[in-house]
């Protein structure tokens, strides 16, 4: 083939490229102006809907509502065309469709919400108000998901992108805590049990997360409805407003984020577009007080910019700073590169203080001390995860845990079909008033328990320095892998079994003195095993003597 019927050919190639590249762009065109259309088309319904509304009166509105909190997709869409006509094109063209979505759930469904909870109780409106504070903080983090790749979910920016959301979450767990004896703790209960449904980023099947902190949600919101039901209607509707959350979310990442998070592929990377997305919020709160300041009518000039660093004395005096040699290994192998120079810190020792020639001053040399062995380091606190402290009735069963140093007593009532459970408290008194199923305590230190009754017994596992006070009736204490405990049994369970397994250091101490006074008793560690008549015998080993 010549050169010339090459050239044609290719020639024609490139002439059928650049058709298809104009008819692909004419495509584009007219589907850009058809989505113009369409959204003009709605925002003119919308207007169109608002006029009949407001002359129809407050009724439709009521309406509207109602359907809103019952179907979360037209919700989502109707308040989506609202967004749009609000934001400017600039504004419009900026913010990611998901974000957009994001914002009109919050107005359509926690507003409402947060409206409701003022009418009921100032302790609801606060949880109500750190759950949308919470919703703001997830969507500062969904905008850095649409701007960065997926990052490490281990490293130091991503757990500073979650900050502010935990910040909330834990507010509303202590803000439940602090009113346990409130009229409103069901409401309470029902927010801090449903709150980590926004921990839906975490996971790839979000939907199936947030259903299940729905079920959650729904046990003490069932307890709403039964004791406001008659009294309270705003509680009534504060119960519907907080469920249609859960059905709205879902929508929400069933369309936008079906397996978690969809980061961007080709976006920066999570460190990079944090510290954006932080100066973009400092400079907008920047030029926000700016406006305010002249809106106030300050005419005061800014103030001038700092002065520069004052220079060094001596030019020699910043080369010797950067000529400065480093400590570690670098500055070992520096002192041994040395060569002679390296003994002239040495001093010189004269032959009247040789000790080998002067054996007269060896009795006078101090033998050396012995060392001690440097003591075996600890685990560093910080390695340590800390939960926070909690006394909880979760169904049929007590859970004391992580108490530290709590100077008043610990006290809970009980009934018979309930049951105990103390774990890694510390320097703490726990008192359990009535009679309970069973008590089990693990992994505590100086914890000291007073017993009312028990039914079934009380366990005690890899415990140090405890004590236990019996004051009715107990019929089995187990002791596994503890060690100095202190054991008071009163007249009515000195039948008590008290079974024991690699443990030491405990003492037994029975009310059977003079005047009832208490008389302590060892229990055996040292056991003798021997074979005898084809059996395998084990008793205390006595010391005789």
């Amino acid at each position: 083939m010549t050169e010339s019927n090459t050239f044609a050919i290719q020639g024609y190639n490139l002439s059928r490229l650049l058709k298809r590249l104009e008819d692909a762009t004419a495509r584009l065109e007219d589907v850009t102006f058809f989505q113009e259309g369409y959204i003009q088309t709605k925002i003119d319904a919308l207007s169109k809907g608002e006029n009949t509304e407001s002359s129809g009166g407050n009724g439709a509105s009521g309406g509207s509502a109602n359907t809103a909190a019952v179907e979360p997709q037209s919700g989502l869409l109707d308040s989506s065309v609202a967004k749009s006509e609000s934001k400017s094109p600039k504004q419009e063209a900026t913010e990611p469709a998901s974000i957009v979505a994001f914002e009109s759930l919050v107005n359509t469904y926690l507003k409402p919400l947060q409206e409701t909870s003022e009418k009921i109780d100032p302790l609801v409106e606060k949880a109500i108000h750190h759950l949308m504070n919470a919703f703001e903080a997830q969507k500062q983090f969904l905008r850095l998901v649409a701007q960065s790749k997926k990052p490490d979910y281990g490293s130091e920016p991503f757990a500073k992108s979650l900050k502010p959301l935990n910040e909330q979450l834990l507010a509303i767990g202590d803000l439940k805590d602090n009113n346990r004896q409130s009229t409103h703790f069901a409401h309470l209960n029902a927010v801090a049990e449903g709150v980590p449904l926004l921990s839906w980023i975490g996971v790839e099947t979000p939907a199936s997360v947030i259903s299940d902190f729905k079920e959650a949600a729904q046990f003490w919101t069932n307890r709403v409805l039964k004791d406001f039901k008659d009294s309270d209607t705003n509680s009534v509707v504060w119960v519907k407003q907080y469920l249609g959350i859960f059905d709205a979310l879902i929508f929400y990442v069933k369309q936008y984020h079906l397996t978690g998070p969809s980061w961007n592929a080709q976006g920066l990377d999570f460190a990079e577009a944090l510290d954006k997305i932080g100066s973009t919020e400092s400079a907008t709160n920047g030029q926000t007080s700016t406006v305010q300041k002249a809106g106030a009518g300050s005419s005061q000039p800014p103030p001038p910019p700092p002065p520069p660093p004052a220079p060094p004395a001596s030019v020699f005096q910043g080369q010797e700073a950067a000529e400065a040699p480093k400590g570690g290994i670098d500055a070992v192998f520096g002192e041994l590169n040395q060569g002679e120079g390296i003994t002239k810190s040495l001093k010189k020792v004269d032959k009247s203080q040789q000790t080998h020639k002067n054996p007269e001053l060896r009795g006078s040399s101090v033998a050396p001390a012995t060392r001690t062995p440097p003591p075996k380091p600890k685990k560093p606190t910080t390695l340590k995860t800390k939960k926070p402290a909690r006394k909880e009735l979760v169904g049929n069963k007590w859970f004391i845990e992580g108490f530290e140093n709590s100077e008043e007593p610990i006290q809970i009532e009980v009934n018979k079909d309930e049951s105990v459970y103390i774990g890694n408290c510390s320097s703490v008194f726990i008192q359990i008033k009535g009679k309970v199923n069973a008590i089990s305590m693990s992994e505590t230190e100086r914890c000291n328990v007073m017993v009312e009754s028990s039914i079934s017994g009380f366990d005690i596992i890899k415990s140090v320095k405890f004590a236990i006070q019996v004051e009715q009736t107990l019929p089995q204490i187990s002791i596994d892998k503890s060690e100095d405990g202190t054991i008071y049994l009163s007249k009515d369970s000195l039948h008590a079994e008290i079974i024991t397994s690699s443990s030491t250091s405990l003492n037994v101490n029975l009310p059977i003195g003079e005047d009832d006074d208490f008389v302590e008793f060892p229990v055996p560690e040292q056991l003798k095993h021997t074979f005898a008549s084809g059996k395998w015998n084990s008793s205390v080993y006595e010391h005789a003597g």
